[in-house]
């Protein structure tokens, strides 16, 4: 490397895309003493989504912070300490996972035992709640912190193409104003799509394996209604209700699939719908404006919450997805990885996004930092964490496919739901207990796994000859409970519960 080349930097790791998980990576690395460059396409605030945090999000971001010397980044793991510090950075509080099942034509109704509703609890009060994250403000902050702590940074940067010569990468990026050349020893992709590594080394990218096949649209809002007045006003109850649904990451399920509103502190709110294609395979041609209103339409609990609504200036319009799930043929590479959301994706169902990024981000800053000097080990360390990543990512499929399976059928799905909630609380639990899990969401656990694959093959045979009927149904739940029960802490298929979860969380 010539340090005297025109418009050429030097440096030991260069990580592409400076959303939340490539500026921690460039943190905790240069916390880590090496010599780290940012490089982001784009320019910073920027719209995005993948907005809702979770209790493993949290626990993880509290690690990185005390593991890193970044005692900032503490604050942001609890709805309390965010608001006192930094309240101008826009979140929303997220008490925990709601969900609410709509017949289509019909305004939303459930009875005493809330066979319309499902309210499980991921925190204990406001004060140690997670939260919803306004992607713009907070990755535009630690951006700002990467400047902070003197990491070489470019943004409106495009990595254009790359070479391997006399041991270390040779990437050729243009900017606004000039052609750069930028020198490293190893690279990171966390640009959240397959698109980089196509380019630069042909990985393909594919969703063939996935059980899982949704599609989404959505945008920010300003001016809708709160769910928890709709519900006043249909007369549904509140009082055996954990927390108030607004602060939650809120499912309204529908026959198309189900639709997102996570609510942020300036009142802008997240939306989406998510289609499941094994069941809405006619998209037809309609312009997602057309199509949204279709929807929206055919739910009258729904419609009247956006009556008064708009599309927020930022995007300023609504988005429309092909097919979501996506998986690279490699996530890892010689002298380069790919962090877990530029590997793959599954569905936003439940929550794992910014979890699943974090988790890659602790294990790649870590496998840098102890086999740095040792080639050999490091290689073997980055083929592990692929395995790993991959493994995840079939788990999460298998999680997500089973919730759409279980379709009109709302006991059927909130019985699915709790493998979900058992494998995040094996996971919390052992962190607790200051063991971090070798894989996410206990996706590696031997036991855990087994569960939900016969699960699921059961829950196929549940639909071989047409939608099950109720005692099927409750035979299922009782074998789910029983399967369950060595994890389960929090009492999750208590009839009692009547689908109220109040005690769930962690102790944290």
């Amino acid at each position: 490397m010539d340090s005297k080349e025109k418009n050429a930097v030097n440096s030991e790791i260069l990580v592409a895309g400076a959303g939340f998980a490539g500026s921690l990576t460039a943190l905790c690395l240069q916390q880590c003493g090496f010599d780290v460059c940012l490089v982001e396409r784009d320019r910073h605030p920027r719209f995005a989504i993948g907005e809702s945090s979770t209790p493993i999000a949290d626990m993880i971001l509290r690690d990185l912070a005390d593991r890193y010397s970044l005692p900032w980044l503490r604050t942001f793991s609890r709805y309390g300490s965010w608001q006192n510090h930094y309240p101008e950075i826009t979140c929303g509080l997220k008490r925990g996972f709601s969900y609410y099942k709509h017949q289509k034509g019909n305004p939303f109704s459930t009875d005493h035992n809330h066979e319309n509703e499902l309210l499980v609890a991921a925190s204990s009060s406001d004060e140690n709640s997670d939260t919803n994250w306004l992607r713009s403000d907070f990755d535009a902050f630690l951006v700002e912190k990467v400047r902070e702590y003197d990491i070489l940074y470019f943004d409106q940067t495009e990595i254009k193409s790359v070479e391997w010569n006399d041991n270390h990468w040779s990437f050729r990026a243009s900017t606004e104003k000039a052609k750069l050349k930028i020198y490293a020893d190893f690279f990171i992709d966390a640009t959240g799509s397959s698109a980089l590594l196509g380019e630069l080394f042909g990985i393909s990218s594919k969703n063939d394996e996935f059980l899982t096949n949704s599609r989404a649209i959505y945008s920010h809002f300003e001016g809708v209604k709160r769910w928890s007045e709709q519900l006043l006003n249909l007369g549904v109850s509140n009082r055996e209700y954990p927390y108030n649904p607004d602060h939650s990451a809120l499912h309204q399920l529908i026959s198309e699939g189900w639709l997102w509103m996570l609510r942020f502190n300036n009142e802008r709110t997240s939306m989406g719908i998510v289609f499941d294609q094994n069941r809405n395979t006619n998209t037809g041609d309609k312009s997602p404006e057309e199509e949204w209103e279709t929807v929206i339409s055919s739910y009258p609990s729904i419609r009247q919450l956006l009556n008064f609504s708009y599309i927020s200036a930022e995007p300023g319009k609504l988005i429309s997805t092909g097919r979501m799930q996506r998986k690279l043929s490699n996530a890892v590479g010689d002298h380069w990885a790919a962090l877990p959301h530029t590997a793959g994706f599954v569905d936003p169902l439940h929550s794992t996004g910014i979890a699943h990024t974090l988790s890659g981000v602790e294990e790649v800053v870590e496998l840098l930092a102890k086999h740095w000097q040792s080639r050999e080990q490091l290689t073997e360390g980055i083929r592990a964490y692929e395995d790993s990543v991959f493994k995840e990512l079939e788990f999460i499929d298998h999680l997500i496919a089973g919730c759409y399976q279980a379709g009109d059928d709302f006991e059927l799905f909130s019985t699915w739901t709790m493998l979900y909630f058992i494998a995040a609380i094996s996971y919390e639990q052992k962190r607790l207990k200051g063991i971090r899990p070798d894989s996410f969401l206990s996706a590696g656990n031997p036991a855990i796994r087994e569960i939900v694959h016969e699960s699921y093959a059961d829950l196929q045979n549940l639909f071989v000859a047409g939608p099950p009927g109720g005692s099927e149904v409750q035979k299922f739940r009782d074998q789910i409970k029983q399967r369950i029960a060595p994890y389960n802490i929090a009492g999750l298929l208590d009839p009692e519960a009547r689908n109220m979860y109040h005690h769930t969380v962690a102790e944290l």
